[in-house]
């Protein structure tokens, strides 16, 4: 009985916190808009805030919690892989992979006068992923120490980071210089294209994720009694690098690297519901990952308005003290 309640306190918790930050998130901002004029202009009137609520607030919105939700599962799916609760795709270097292959494709292609498009975004930033995922699997299988692994991903991240900095610094196309914005994270420009592009791809990445519910389970228990449940440990393995490259990919084509989401929201679900049952984690980190990517984009966007700061600066003075309370925590288990 106090699962349930716990259950039904944290999931409708989780529901009315994205209720009000949607509300609070298409209010905020140079334009004050009613929640009465809110209501009006959804249900299709027009309006001094339409223009700013339908095509700039509202796409930015769903994208926050869509990128949000997908960064977190992903850090959920990357904790379970490596059977550690600091992994996750910034601390591994995987978004700066992503980052730096996406960086060159724009710039090749924008230095021609090539439009590209979501699709190839998403593409590009997919095949950085899974080559920082290769470098991380690499070191996997050399290391025993799962810190030497987090220390190996951090210098992963930092090297692609720095190559994407040079690159971008030293580049001559207007166009090509704006992706610093975008190298510093952002939701900003996000269209309703963008949203119904990443919804196709998260989504589906989502109900696959949650259709994994029992092999993840048991590969929690150890690969001998996953093996043993009949779960084929390779192809379980290779599908859970693939989902959460994808979803950390999707993240990075659209909003450039967010810091600390994949790591922190994941314990703080785990925190708040005092269990790892994948049936309850995979949907209340997607959940919680939207409440705290709308969280932290409120405050991005309102705190020193009207100057923006980058979404990762704010998510990473959220996060970075819950990586360092899981390592104090971690460490004291280990004594």
């Amino acid at each position: 009985m106090e699962k349930r309640t716990r259950l039904w306190i944290g999931f409708g918790g989780l529901l009315v916190a994205l209720l009000l930050l949607i509300v609070w998130n298409v209010n905020a901002g140079s334009v004050h808009v009613t929640p009465g004029e809110i209501l009006s202009i959804l249900w299709g009137k027009g309006g001094d805030g339409a223009v700013i609520v339908r095509g700039i607030r509202l796409p930015r919105i769903f994208a926050a919690a869509l990128l949000g939700g997908a960064l977190a599962l992903s850090g959920f799916l990357l904790q379970t892989f490596f059977a550690n609760p600091i992994a996750g795709p910034f601390i591994l270097g995987i978004s700066s992979g992503a980052k730096l292959i996406l960086s060159l494709t724009l710039i090749v292609f924008l230095s021609r006068g090539v439009a590209v498009g979501s699709l190839a975004l998403i593409v590009a930033s997919f095949c950085g992923a899974m080559l920082s995922m290769g470098f991380v699997l690499l070191i996997s299988s050399k290391v025993k120490r799962m810190s030497l692994l987090i220390i190996s991903g951090v210098m992963i991240g930092y090297i692609c980071s720095a190559v994407t900095d040079f690159v971008i610094t030293f580049a001559d196309d207007a166009n090509i210089i704006n992706l610093h914005h975008w190298s510093l994270g952002s939701f900003s420009g996000i269209t309703w294209g963008n949203v119904g592009v990443m919804a196709a791809v998260i989504l589906p990445a989502l109900v696959l994720a949650f259709l994994l519910s029992k092999p993840i389970g048991a590969y929690q228990l150890g690969e001998v009694y996953a093996q043993n449940m009949g779960v084929n440990i390779r192809l379980f393995r290779a599908v859970l690098i693939l989902l959460s490259s994808v979803l950390s990919a999707a993240v990075t084509a659209f909003a450039g690297p967010i810091s600390f989401v994949g790591v922190a929201v994941p314990h703080i679900v785990r925190t708040v519901f005092k269990t790892a049952k994948p049936l309850i984690m995979i949907p209340a980190c997607f959940l919680g990952g939207a409440v705290f990517c709308l969280l932290c984009d409120l405050i991005a966007r309102t705190a020193f308005a009207p100057t923006e700061l980058s979404i990762s600066s704010v998510t990473a003075l959220f996060g970075a003290p819950v990586v360092i309370l899981v390592m104090l925590r971690r460490q004291k288990e280990n004594l």
